[in-house]
């Protein structure tokens, strides 16, 4: 296989060709333009390799990409010892509701659960906002005779003639799969298991998931959806993974395969064709604990992580190296109720497309040109400018220096595409104005980003200035300064390997996932015992998950457990840690109250001693560490370091001279001033006038506002 347009680049430290093949390892992150691939070599230090993604079929490009970045360093895909793999193929089946035809059996009286929802509207103040179609419509609902009590007792158990009509109503459906809700089913997961096996038993060749057996936490229409949400995309899921499988054994590949999850860690193929909703935010996970351990390295506790590839722009918060983790998130316009890291979209990406309203406004996003056919500069058909062909006109991207000089760009094409953009807000024609026309694009994705920016640090009490953003992806360190300019953040890490972050990120990540109960109790010692007997029994279903996984580490795994606890009236919990796997025996009622009056008073400046406590959601997570990746030290240079070249670069609407300097030609401790550019294979960084930057021991580039200082 060829690498088609892809780079692959040595990082500091990487031994050549004929390297021992003992503990490669790679990871691999598949993105809307660009599949990319972080090969952790065995002798130490890394290789990079960025391939253009294949929408139609994703697993062709990670086959062609591991081919490249294998050869690249010498090995043979038969010499890998691990492989590890984010994808967001379900995270946008779910957005674009391009999932399975699924049909939902739940208790008698719920068929209405999926219509109803929350009864909230979208936007309170917009009379005209629809709120989000039911992900499976009313006609392919069946009411099925089973119930639970709130305490777990069994209601109604339907009969086999009973769960006979109800299979023969699905059917009829001609559903791909099934989901099975039974009301309070969280409390007798065993119960609406095997309610669920009996309907499989009468549908084969459907498969029929629980809603419990998924995951067992309290909210009947939450806990609905994760099951729906689960069947909707397991068969294409499962479809990709058997063609991921079948082309790397043609590679010759023996290694196991891991897929990173939502929570930033990975799971065997096996929990994720059985699971994929554990994967749907798989990775921008990878990337933001890849990043808390590059700021931890670095010294830095307080990070902001910006990744912004070529779809859209995440961020996520980032805390003594610890990542922001929410047990609701949403996504595609659902509620999700597992735990993920708490990443937030704000914005456009690399590939959003740049237009004129009807009413004559300049927009970006949030549509975009993907990878096929992309930018209008990559020539392969696109038509609409993107924010790319943004960073071509204003100087801030070199066409003859895109992944290395491997792949051209057409700047001339983006001029020609923006002239129409520019004639529409009333900027004229010609070059001039459609570079005018550029920067004011970018000043609109800018705004648009740092409003989501500011709103979500605010959220948490957060002062922008007090945090280091840290960003990756193709184009986040391109954006970065004039976003921490906006936002009022005077420090920007930018790692030397972000364009590739999230696979570097995939191939350090340990085995991990979360397990639940939910109890729904008032607090005493009886439900204190409780909570421990629960927390028993999730270590034991942990520890039985953890060795059927492919690779499991032979160290002791470390359990850390959680509940959701709170005042009994307030409407919902605070998410309060509890310690390790060995303090469950010291959790009686005392410790667990103590608990939540130390986190609510951490949070909001006060504690109510007096009142009493409510036991929410009980939670473990089992982690597996699993060996880093080390890059390497860079080499120490002195003086000033020499730029290769100059050119003119539109920034914030001022034109200015820039030094351009190549990455790879930086030496640890070297220093420069902007305005300058600097290029490596699979990014390029902007510092405007008034930044500085410096390089660290470990090849990072350092930018600091000059106002700052």
């Amino acid at each position: 296989m060829t690498a088609g347009e892809g780079t692959t680049t040595p990082a500091p430290g990487a031994p050549g060709a004929g390297a021992a093949a003992g503990g490669a390892r790679v990871g691999i992150d598949v993105g809307g333009t660009f599949t990319d691939f972080v090969l952790a070599l065995p002798g130490g230090g890394t290789a990079h390799h960025k391939e253009p993604s294949t929408p139609a079929d994703p697993a062709l490009a990670v086959a062609r990409g591991l081919a490249a970045v294998v050869a690249a360093a010498g090995l043979r895909p038969g010499d890998l010892t691990g492989i590890t793999h984010g994808t967001t193929i379900g995270l946008n089946a779910i957005i674009q509701r391009r999932g399975a035809r699924i049909a939902l059996a739940v208790t008698e009286g719920y068929r209405d659960i999926l219509e109803i929802g929350r009864s909230r509207m979208p936007s309170s103040f917009d009379l005209h906002a629809a709120k989000e179609e039911p992900l499976v419509p009313r006609d392919r609902i069946v009411e099925i005779p089973a119930r639970l009590g709130p305490e777990g007792a069994a209601l109604r158990s339907p009969s086999d003639a009973e769960l006979a009509r109800a299979a023969e109503e699905l059917a009829a459906t001609g559903a791909d799969a099934v989901a099975a809700v039974v009301l309070h089913g969280h409390t007798d997961p065993g119960f609406e298991a095997d309610v669920a096996a009996r309907l499989g038993a009468l549908l084969p060749g459907m498969p029929v998931v629980s809603s419990a057996a998924v995951w067992p936490e309290v909210r009947e229409y939450e806990r609905t959806l994760v099951a729906c949400l689960n069947a909707y995309i397991q068969p294409l899921m499962s479809r990709y993974f058997d063609r991921l499988e079948r082309l790397l054994a043609e590679l010759g590949v023996r290694a196991p395969v891991h897929i990173t999850a939502s929570n930033g860690g990975s799971l065997s193929l096996a929990s994720a064709r059985a699971r994929p909703i554990e994967t749907v935010l798989s990775g921008p996970a990878a990337g933001v604990t890849a990043a808390a351990r590059l700021g931890a390295a670095a010294g830095v506790d307080r990070i902001v992580t910006f990744d912004m590839g070529g779809t859209s722009s995440d961020i996520a918060v980032t805390v003594d190296g610890e990542p922001e983790f929410a047990v609701h998130t949403t996504i595609g316009g659902l509620p999700l109720i597992l735990p993920v890291v708490a990443v937030s979209a704000i914005g456009a990406g690399g590939g959003s497309v740049v237009r004129v309203d009807a009413h004559g406004v300049l927009k970006v996003g949030p549509e975009s040109a993907g990878a096929d056919p992309g930018p209008v500069a990559y020539g392969r058909g696109g038509e609409r400018p993107t924010v790319t062909d943004c960073y071509l006109a204003t100087g801030v991207i070199d066409p003859g220096a895109f992944l290395g000089g491997r792949m051209r760009l057409d700047a001339a094409a983006a001029l020609g595409a923006l002239e129409p953009v520019a004639a529409g807000i009333g900027a004229g024609r010609g070059r001039e104005a459609a570079e005018r026309a550029a920067d004011g694009a970018l000043r609109i994705a800018t705004a648009g980003m740092a409003v989501e920016l500011q709103k979500t640090l605010a959220q948490r009490g957060l002062d922008p200035g007090d945090f280091t953003l840290v960003p990756f992806g193709g184009a986040g360190p391109t954006h970065a300064a004039v976003l921490a300019e906006e936002v009022g953040i005077g420090d920007i890490l930018v790692p030397a390997s972000a364009a590739t972050l999230c696979a570097l990120g995939a191939a350090a990540a340990d085995l991990r996932r979360d397990f639940a109960r939910s109890l729904r109790r008032p607090l005493d010692d009886t439900v204190a015992a409780r909570v421990r007997e629960v927390l028993a029994g999730l270590a034991a279903e942990a520890r039985a998950w953890l060795a059927e996984q492919d690779g499991a580490p032979a160290a002791d795994p470390v359990i850390s457990l959680s509940a959701d606890l709170s005042y009994v009236g307030q409407a919902f919990e605070l998410r309060v840690p509890l310690g390790t796997g060995g303090d469950a025996a010291l959790l009686d009622a005392a410790a667990l109250a103590g608990a939540l009056h130390a986190e609510h008073e951490r949070l909001y400046g006060f504690r109510d001693t007096g009142a009493p406590v409510r036991v929410g959601t009980v939670r473990l997570a089992i982690t597996a560490p699993r060996p880093g990746v080390t890059a390497g030290a860079a080499a120490r240079g002195t003086g000033a370091p020499r730029p290769r070249g100059r050119r003119p670069v539109l920034v914030r609407g001022e034109r200015v001279e820039a030094q351009v300097y190549d990455r790879a030609a930086l030496l640890a401790g070297q220093a420069l001033d902007g305005p300058a550019v600097v290029e490596q294979d699979d990014t390029t960084v902007l510092i405007p006038p008034g930044w500085s930057a410096a390089v660290d021991d470990a090849g990072n580039l350092r930018l600091r506002a000059r106002t700052s200082e």
